[in-house]
């Protein structure tokens, strides 16, 4: 065919009863509803098709009928296999009732089942869903007990666990771009996310089945720059142009020209949040955030963590994220959710589910639901509603640093009175119970990983500790026996748990660009008696100066001073910026300080060009390297050498 352009009636007339149909969509980014609308249509006028395996990989739906829960009919759907559920309630329905067979797979294997099945890879292996509901000894991802087959299993690989996504031919992809050519050649320079569209045309191709592609118009054939092209028409079988109201951008916005990346928008000055008890957290949050992290928000209550440090004027020190693609910019939230303002770049989905799984992501902020003494943590199935998983798996299994958020109680209302926090209302429903309904999270795969996790609630924050939840701050006017203990289903472990920052109750700016930025060298310095070991937060911290390399020199010569011996010391690197003009005044510094002060010292960040930059730097002044990617790491080597004395101090091999 040299003119693929055909109706959506003639388009879905193709598909059979018992096709499996897979269709892209992040909410309603990329969503064709126009073609979603014409199966229903048809099914609806004559029965057929029916017994359909949907298969998608976000939820394409708006939570009130729209997208892929206009086909929740009896008899249409026979299986689905998703990545997220909460927005097609409709079909959420039929999988928790068992009126079809249902599977919730983590919504970044799903993304790369596509990549493997165009490849024609067999199945995927993954770690990702190890411990949590999908693994095959918690259910492997079935929804209800009429679903059977085993999409998941799990294997051991040299020795280490592994899960094994089973992948299954595609008849049907379903897709959505901007413009189309009379060939098929399809672009996507309106939308605001790229997803699985290429993948998903090569799965179904090489599967011998059929592509359809929605787009909102056509352009002569041989105009399109074919750098612009992002389905080539080899793969694409038909074009249906739809209307406008089936081709919305997202279901919240028609167009948005900075989603797309058409224009850059201009500084967003919208007035500041209210101090309540979603904004506590959300600042309690970004204290979290460190200069240079890349970072991802997920849905609800962490959206609000970009508008705090907008506010707050940090926004430029890191780089937010969403799994669908988005890199830099501020990320959106409700309906428009998966698009950002004046995104930097737009990858693939699949391609940004290699960077979350791969360790890529510095810090996470991802909501809670439930919450349990072990730090398992459930967002994705509770008793009357199924959410689904989406992202969250890769995300929370895969992020060095993680951070989750909620209110305490579900429903709690609070007030601010000069400084403190006050509970007016305790919350209907409690979270932090004795065990989970779902592990979304496994706190235990988590320790056994050495995470750094924390959760985050208006009244106080637990981190996870060996033994378990550990309360470790307290907000200004809580009371920990009424206010938290009576709220809980089990005891957490408390030792000395510190007061939460007053700035963060407190109207106004925080000024915690300053903060985080400009803290005082001696509100970073932490001294270990009993191990005779200095901490170094060097998080964020400039120099741009010969005065900035002077008061590290100055700051730990007085404390070498003041106890009068040596010491060891672990420095954090992690989002230091040195300027270039100042690196040799700053690295010679940090070899005399060394030779002076330190009996031992290791030195780590998760920057792999910074570990070359200092192995380098400090190896040309005769000072051996120790230099790590991880706290844990550093903190290890430098208990092994203080342990002991006897090993000379370049016998550990460091990260360099």
């Amino acid at each position: 065919m040299r003119d693929k352009i055909v109706s959506a009636a003639d388009a879905v007339a193709m598909i059979r009863s018992g096709d499996t149909v897979a269709t892209s969509g992040f909410v309603g980014i990329g969503t064709p509803n126009a073609v979603i609308c014409a199966i229903e249509k048809r099914f609806l006028e004559t029965g057929e098709p029916r017994n359909l395996r949907l298969v998608f990989a976000a939820a394409p739906g708006n939570g009130k009928g729209e997208g892929v829960d206009r086909l929740a009919h009896d008899g249409l759907v026979e299986r689905i296999v998703g990545g997220h559920y909460n927005l097609v309630p409709g079909l959420a329905r039929r999988a928790r009732s068992g009126e079809c067979e249902a599977y919730n797979l983590p919504l970044g294997c799903v993304s790369h089942l596509f990549r493997e099945i165009a490849g024609g890879k067999p199945w995927l292996i993954s770690k990702v869903g190890l411990r949590t509901f999908v693994d095959p000894r918690n259910g492997g991802g079935k929804m209800n007990s009429n679903t059977t087959e085993d999409l998941v299993e799990l294997v051991e690989i040299e020795g280490e666990e592994w899960l094994r996504y089973k992948s299954f031919p595609i008849n049907f992809a379903i897709l959505r771009g901007t413009t189309a050519d009379p060939l098929g050649n399809v672009t996507m320079e309106k939308e605001a996310l790229t997803l699985d569209n290429s993948s998903l045309a090569m799965a179904a191709r090489n599967c011998g089945g059929i592509v359809i592609v929605q787009v909102e118009r056509i352009a002569a054939a041989g105009c399109l720059d074919p750098r612009t092209v992002k389905i080539s028409s080899a793969l694409v079988d038909c074009v249906v142009v739809a209307g406008a109201e089936d081709h919305a951008q997202t279901y919240a916005t028609r167009y948005n020209g900075a989603f797309s990346g058409e224009f850059r928008a201009p500084p967003d000055h919208a007035a500041s949040m209210e101090l309540n008890e979603r904004k506590i957290i959300a600042r309690r949050c970004a204290f979290e955030l460190r200069k240079g992290d890349v970072v991802n928000l997920g849905i609800g209550m962490p959206e609000r963590v970009a508008e705090v440090a907008t506010e707050e004027k940090i926004i430029t020190f890191v780089s937010l994220t969403a799994e669908a693609g988005t890199i830099g910019g501020i990320p959106q939230g409700g309906l428009d959710f998966g698009a950002a303002i004046n995104p930097e770049s737009i990858i693939d989905q699949n391609q940004m589910f290699d960077f979350i799984d791969g360790g890529g992501l510095d810090l996470a902020c991802l909501s809670f639901a439930q919450v349990d003494a072990q730090g398992n943590v459930n967002v994705s199935h509770f008793a009357d509603r199924l959410a689904g998983a989406g992202g969250f798996i890769n995300i929370s299994q895969n992020t060095r640093r993680l951070v989750f958020c909620g209110t305490f109680t579900d429903g709690v209302q609070t007030e601010i009175r000069d400084g403190k926090l006050a509970i007016l209302q305790e919350g209907r429903l409690a979270k932090f119970i004795e065990e989970v309904e779902q592990i979304t999270f496994s706190g235990e795969y988590a320790r056994e990983g050495r995470q750094t996790v924390l959760y985050v609630t208006e009244r106080c924050v637990f981190s996870l500790a060996p033994e378990g939840l550990e309360l470790i701050e307290v907000a200004p006017g809580i009371d920990i026996e009424r206010d938290i203990l009576a709220q809980m289903k089990f005891r957490p472990i408390i030792r000395e748990p510190r007061e939460m920052a007053a700035v963060i109750f407190t109207d106004g700016r925080m000024d915690l660009d300053k903060l985080l930025l400009e803290r005082p060298l001696s509100e970073c310095m932490e001294f270990d008696a009993e191990r005779n070991t200095l901490s170094l937060n060097l998080v964020g911290y400039s120099v741009k100066t010969s005065a900035h390399v002077e008061a590290v020199r100055e700051a730990v010569f007085a404390h070498y001073e003041r106890l009068g011996h040596r010491f060891s010391a672990v420095i954090n690197y992690d989002g230091i910026d040195i300027a270039s003009n100042h690196s040799d005044a700053w690295f010679t510094m940090a070899a005399e300080v060394e030779r002076r002060c330190y009996d031992h010292v290791s030195r780590y960040t998760a920057s792999a060009f910074l570990r070359l930059k200092l192995g380098a730097a400090l190896t040309e002044r005769g000072v051996v390297p120790h230099v790590f990617e991880s706290r844990h790491e550093a903190a290890g080597y430098l208990l092994d050498a203080t342990d002991h004395p006897q090993v000379p101090s370049d016998a550990t091999e460091p990260i360099v």
